[in-house]
């Protein structure tokens, strides 16, 4: 018998369900609207900006392709597609690294750093619309609070962990 059928089931309670399902709807929710905000911007998905944004606030505006696969929490796959459509909008290239000869950059390109210049104001607007504005001060940093707790605790202290960025 495993640990988990041998002890109860800790069920969520209705309000705790209430707000699980609130958080998913929610959440699923905003990552929509901010997707189609930003491809009617700039034709590019949600990830894809959170891509060029890490670029374009690293020194030389250039990350190791590893670096930035963690950063982002998705697989080193779903990364190097995403930089491909990158590329080959200009936006962004890869250079080897010199220290490395498995390791490549992303750098961020002068085109690819005036179309985040330019789809920025458009974003932050969507942002502080779908959430800022709908939220008291207070709200506001309980929900910081909240979501830096959460995030803390799923952080995999383990090097040998399961990471997407490492798949």
């Amino acid at each position: 018998m495993n640990t988990a059928s041998a002890q109860e089931t800790r069920w969520l309670t209705d309000e705790e369900q209430r707000t699980w399902r609130a958080y998913m709807h929610a959440s699923t929710l905003l990552e929509d609207h901010l997707d189609r905000q930003l491809q009617r911007d700039a034709g590019m998905p949600h990830v894809y900006y959170g891509l060029l944004v890490q670029l374009a606030e690293s020194p030389h505006r250039r990350l190791r392709m590893t670096e930035l696969a963690m950063n982002a929490k998705i697989t080193r796959s779903r990364l190097s597609h995403a930089i491909a459509r990158l590329e080959k909008n200009g936006w962004v290239r890869r250079e080897d690294c010199p220290s490395d000869k498995r390791g490549q950059f992303a750098v961020l390109t002068d085109d690819g750093y005036e179309v985040l210049s330019r789809t920025a104001p458009g974003h932050v607007a969507a942002v502080r619309q779908a959430l800022f504005d709908r939220l008291s001060p207070d709200q506001q940093k309980a929900l910081g609070e909240a979501m830096r707790i959460i995030a803390e605790g799923l952080q995999p202290k383990d090097a040998g962990a399961d990471l997407p960025w490492l798949r």
